[in-house]
C-alpha cells in the first residue's frame, strides 16, 4: 500500500519516512497540502494520513481533492484539536478515521492495518462484481423477428405489475434472460433477482435452499442458513424447471404465494416476504396435473400471466445477429469487421439447433477458441457441421465406393485446414499415420491411372 504522509512538523516528516515503510508500507513525505495535492496527481497513492492543520490548505481541503482525483483513495486525519464540528467534516469527507496527536506507532500500525484491510475487500467485491456482471450479461432480447416483438410487447405489459409469470419454451431458448428483463422493467429493478433451477439441486435440499433452515434442522446443518426467498424480499425471484419441483416442496411453495410466509426448516416461526415469482418449465405441467406428478392448484397460481418462448429454429432470420452478439461477449479484442464467412453463416442457419440458443452460444464460444484471426470460418465450428455437409454433398453424386467417399473426406478437410495433416486427422478421427497411408495410396492410384 502507498500512503501519502502530509504534515509540516518536520520530526513527524522524519518519523513517518522511516518507520511506515518498517510496517511494510511504501511511503511518500510532503510538507504541506499544495505539495501533496501535486502528487497525487502524479502519482498512484492508495492513502492518506494528513494532518488537519497545515498551512497552505486544511487536511480536510486536501482529503477533498484528492477524492476528485483518486475517488477510491482511503484518507486518515491526524489532529491535535479534537472536536465534534472536526470529527463531522472528517466523516462528510468519506475519511476512514482520524487520529489524536500525539499517537503511538503500535495505533498507527493498527490503523494502517484497518485501511489495507477494507481495500483488499474492495477489491475482492468489485472482482467479484465484474464476474457476477460477466456471468449474468445483460438482458437485451436479440431478435427483430416478429415472434420476438411479440416477447417484448408482452414483457412491457405485465413487468410493471406483481403478477406471477410462467414463461414456456423449450431447453436454452433464453427464459432466464426474459425474466432478468422482467424484473429490470419492474418496480422492483433495484432490489435483487435471485435465480435457482430447481431441477439442479437434489430432492432432499431444494427444501432448505428455497426455505432455508436452522441449526440442526438435519444432519450437517452447524449453523442456520437463510433461504433465497429471504435472499429475494424486496425484489424477484426466478424458479426454473419449476416442473421439477417434488410435490412436498409444490405445497409450501404454493403457501408462500398465497401468504407471503415462510418457514425455516426446523423452525416453528413464519418470516414474512415480498418476493415476486416468476418460474420457467420446458414440461407440459397440464399433463403433469393429469399424471398428478405436478399439482393443478399451483399450476393456476403460478400461470397468472403466461409467456411462451419460440424456439430458435422458428426465428433462424434472428440467428446472424445472436452469433455476432454472443461472439462480442468471448472475444475481448473488440470485434469489428466481417465477424463469419458467408460459408460459415450458411452453415450456421441451415441446422436445426434443437438446444436453441445455449447451444448456438456453445458453438459460437468453440468457434471462437480455434479462430485466432476473425472472419469464422466452416473450420472452426464442431466437427457434426463438417460432416452434415459431407453428407449433403455425396447425396448430390453418383454412387461411390468407401475409398471415394473417405478420399472426398479428406479432401475437404484438408482444404479447411490448408494443408494442416495433423489438423485433418484430429477433425476425421484417425492418426497421423493412418492419414499419411490413406494419401499416399492415393496418390499411387492417380499416378497408377
Amino acid at each position: 500500500m502507498h500512503i501519502l504522509f502530509a504534515d509540516d512538523e518536520p520530526q513527524l516528516q522524519k518519523l513517518m519516512g522511516t518507520e511506515l515503510p518498517r510496517m511494510g508500507y511504501r511511503v511518500t513525505v510532503c510538507p504541506d497540502g499544495p505539495t501533496a495535492v501535486d502528487v497525487l496527481s502524479k502519482e498512484p497513492i492508495d492513502c492518506l494520513l494528513v494532518d488537519l492543520d497545515m498551512p497552505g490548505m486544511s487536511g480536510i481541503e486536501v482529503i477533498a481533492r484528492a477524492r476528485e482525483i483518486r475517488p477510491e483513495i482511503e484518507a486518515v486525519i491526524m489532529t491535535g484539536n479534537p472536536s465534534q464540528e472536526t470529527a463531522i467534516e472528517a466523516l462528510r469527507h468519506g475519511t476512514f478515521d482520524y487520529l489524536m496527536k500525539p499517537c503511538r506507532l503500535a495505533e498507527i500500525s493498527a490503523l494502517m492495518g484497518r485501511v489495507s484491510e477494507r481495500r483488499e475487500w474492495n477489491r475482492l467485491v468489485a472482482a467479484l462484481r465484474h464476474r457476477l456482471q460477466r456471468a449474468e450479461g445483460d438482458s437485451d432480447l436479440i431478435g427483430e423477428n416478429q415472434s420476438m416483438h411479440a416477447v417484448r410487447k408482452l414483457i412491457a405489459k405485465v413487468a410493471p405489475t406483481e403478477s406471477t409469470v410462467l414463461i414456456r419454451g423449450e431447453t436454452g431458448c433464453g427464459k432466464e434472460l426474459v425474466a432478468r428483463a422482467i424484473a429490470d422493467e419492474s418496480l422492483r429493478s433495484e432490489q435483487p433477482f435471485v435465480a435457482i433451477n430447481c431441477g439442479a439441486l437434489p430432492e432432499t435440499l431444494i427444501e432448505s435452499e428455497l426455505f432455508g433452515h436452522v441449526k440442526g434442522a438435519f444432519t450437517g446443518a452447524d449453523s442456520g442458513r437463510m433461504g433465497l426467498f429471504e435472499v429475494a424480499s424486496g425484489g424477484t425471484l426466478f424458479l426454473d424447471e419449476v416442473g421439477e419441483l417434488p410435490l412436498a416442496v409444490q405445497a409450501k411453495l404454493l403457501r408462500v404465494l398465497e401468504t407471503g410466509d415462510i418457514r425455516r426448516l426446523g423452525d416453528n416461526q413464519s418470516i414474512k416476504v415480498d418476493v415476486r415469482v416468476v418460474c420457467a418449465t420446458h414440461r407440459d405441467l397440464e399433463k403433469m396435473v393429469t399424471e398428478g406428478t405436478f399439482r393443478e392448484d399451483l399450476m393456476f397460481r403460478i400461470n397468472t400471466f403466461e409467456l411462451r418462448l419460440p424456439a430458435l429454429r422458428d426465428r433462424i432470420d434472428d440467428l446472424p445477429a445472436l452469433a455476432e452478439h454472443l461472439l462480442r461477449r468471448h472475444r475481448a479484442d473488440g470485434t469489428s469487421g466481417q465477424l463469419f464467412t458467408e460459408a460459415a453463416m450458411a452453415e450456421l442457419q441451415s441446422h436445426q439447433w434443437p438446444g436453441n440458443v445455449r447451444e448456438l452460444a456453445n458453438v459460437i464460444e468453440h468457434a471462437s477458441v480455434l479462430c485466432d484471426a476473425l472472419p469464422i470460418d466452416v473450420e472452426h465450428l464442431p466437427q457434426h457441421f463438417a460432416r452434415r455437409q459431407l453428407r449433403a454433398d455425396l447425396a448430390d453424386t453418383a454412387p461411390m465406393t468407401m475409398r471415394e467417399i473417405e478420399l472426398r473426406a479428406i479432401e475437404r478437410s484438408m482444404a479447411r485446414h490448408n494443408g494442416n495433416k495433423k489438423a485433418v486427422a484430429e477433425e476425421l478421427g484417425m492418426s497421423l499415420k493412418t492419414l499419411y497411408n490413406k494419401l499416399n495410396a492415393a496418390s499411387e492410384a492417380s499416378e497408377a491411372a
